[in-house]
């Protein structure tokens, strides 16, 4: 048996997430109106999803060179990876 985990869990998030969905649509150039919206490609539904999930998860990445701090005249590469969930 299959279940449905696409529901909204608190009713009061369904208008925040309808303004987000819009929002990201703009973003990428979609015309999505209220409502049903059928006539969108597979491509276009999947660009607004693909940047609201982009907006959510962001990951940065930094990469630099810096002294070596026990070793004089030595360089350390340095790589952070930083993921911000909102």
């Amino acid at each position: 048996m299959s279940s449905n985990n696409n529901r909204i869990n608190v009713p009061q998030a369904k208008q925040a997430m309808e303004q987000f969905k819009m929002q990201a649509a703009s973003e990428v150039g979609v015309n999505l109106q209220n409502g049903y919206n059928g006539n969108l490609t597979s491509r276009e539904a999947g660009s607004i999803g693909g940047q609201m999930v982009k907006k959510m998860s962001t990951v940065r990445r930094a990469n630099f060179t810096r002294a070596d701090r026990t070793a004089i005249g030595h360089e350390i590469k340095v790589r952070y990876i930083a993921a911000i969930t909102i």
